[in-house]
């Protein structure tokens, strides 16, 4: 049953004072919008959209969530929610419906925030999300105006592309990006902070379907005011980026745990421990090491984590966290070596043998792992590395075995070999890859420019 809020409007004059005192008051909008699903991110975006001056419709077969709305009251739990929600109808900025052909009819851009739950063995239920689409799509079907399609529930990569616009298409009879608009929104609410959250996001992603600017522009209009300059990127990207947050924040979480759970057993206080890891913003809480690549190695990483992992093991403190860690380098390893192992050579040049650019440390690298590996499984290796040890005078990184594998320049490496294996960057790498003369397969562990040569045949180990 639709539900006509002009009847119900109300208004709580001194929270509405409040509220105004602590979010600036905005002029009206030129977009509409309809909300489907008024759950948690549903109500939060109703509920701010609509104090930022944009009209709301909020979708939802829930009775007692459309009555909730009609009537002014959050049918959840958020601080705050009340009061906006009581501001958004006393200024005609907010109406509910179980219609989504009215909810259509009456805005310009339909947020989908449906939910996503688990199945019984991990994955996700996406029945809500191709209901929500059918619905849009039978609506969209009645509607000349171009209207934008707008989906902010948690999903995984490829269902924009594989689910949403398929049944958007079906159920409409339209086609994406040219009869109607279509966009990726990823939430970043927290349940308690979300309001906050919303005015002060960490970063506003929008995921762009094809050549569809159109929706994304409409989108910055909607976060204009906000502050923060959204990144649009591509539509998976967007989709995965949620998820790439969420696992991060829940791997930071099991950290910290572990963290604590061995400084109790020390009798040390693990709050001060933490606060002095997050002082740091160079490197701990940075971008410093946020990059996909090859494996960490070195003279303090491993050693580090094997020294902890085995004092937790003392005082029979499980530390599963940091156990994965380790698993983790020796599967990033095992991928590179498999990727060497699938261009089916017997000649294979390394650029970098040391364990990162600018050291002549060799101590665990996981680079003079490869080199051993496949000088074990008899192909002919050879080594461009400017700061490895030649011969014993050079100090303690000088290896016997690795030595007469040196060559003086990136290009005699390349002559030498089918494969070349970029562990490390060096000046002249760029050049002497784009100029290699013959057909070579590079196996890129660094992350360098994609070569435009055609006579180079490329893989990137995580891009």
């Amino acid at each position: 049953m639709e539900i006509d809020l002009n009847s119900v409007r109300l208004a709580s004059k001194s929270k509405v004072a409040a509220l105004e005192n602590y979010y600036p008051s905005v002029e009206p909008r030129p977009y509409r919008v309809s909300v489907f699903g008024a759950g948690y991110v549903g109500c939060v975006s109703s509920a701010c959209l609509s104090k930022d001056g944009f009209a709301v419709v909020a979708v939802d077969p829930d009775r007692f969530k459309v009555e909730h709305l009609a009537r002014g009251q959050a049918p959840i739990v958020e601080p705050g929610l009340d009061e906006l929600l009581q501001s958004a109808h006393a200024n005609d900025l907010l109406s509910a419906t179980n219609s989504a052909v009215d909810a259509i009819n009456d805005t310009d851009i339909s947020f989908c925030c449906v939910g996503t739950p688990s199945l019984p063995d991990g994955t996700l239920n996406t029945n809500h999300v191709r209901e929500v689409c059918e619905e849009i799509g039978k609506a969209l079907r009645q509607k000349a105006d171009f209207h934008i399609v707008v989906m902010r529930s948690t999903i995984l990569p490829g269902t924009m592309e594989e689910l949403v616009i398929p049944t958007l298409e079906k159920a409409s009879g339209k086609i994406a990006g040219h009869d109607f608009g279509v966009a990726y929104y990823p939430e970043f609410l927290r349940e308690s902070t979300a309001i906050a959250d919303y005015y002060k996001p960490g970063a506003i992603v929008f995921g762009q379907y094809a050549d569809d600017t159109r929706s994304i522009d409409a989108l910055k209009v909607l976060v204009a005011h906000i502050g923060v300059t959204p990144h649009v990127i591509p539509m998976r990207s967007a989709e995965i980026v949620k998820y790439a947050n969420n696992c991060w924040h829940a791997v930071k979480i099991s950290f910290s745990n572990e963290i604590g759970n061995i400084c109790k057993a020390k009798n040390i206080d693990s709050h001060v421990v933490m606060d002095v890891l997050c002082s740091d913003t160079r490197l701990n809480i940075s971008r410093a090491y946020m990059k996909p690549g090859f494996a960490y190695g070195g003279s303090c990483l491993p050693k580090d984590l094997r020294a902890l992992t085995a004092l937790g093991r003392s005082m029979n403190v499980p530390t599963p966290v940091l156990d994965a860690a380790r698993l983790a380098n020796a599967v990033q390893i095992d991928h590179a070596r498999s990727l060497i192992d699938a261009a089916s050579h017997e000649t294979i040049g390394f650029i970098g043998v040391t364990f990162k650019a600018d050291t002549d440390d060799l101590r665990e690298s996981p680079l003079l792992e490869l080199v051993e590996g496949f000088l074990g499984k008899g192909k002919e290796v050879s080594i461009y590395d400017p700061h490895a040890a030649r011969d014993a005078s050079q100090g303690r990184n000088y290896l016997k075995h690795i030595a007469p594998l040196l060559h003086d320049s990136i290009k005699d490496v390349i002559a030498r070999s089918e494969v070349i294996v970029v562990g490390n960057k060096y000046p002249g790498l760029k050049d002497a890859i784009e100029t290699a003369g013959k057909l070579v397969t590079v196996i890129d562990l660094a992350r360098i420019e994609i070569p435009e040569n055609r006579n180079v045949i490329y893989h990137g180990l995580c891009w």
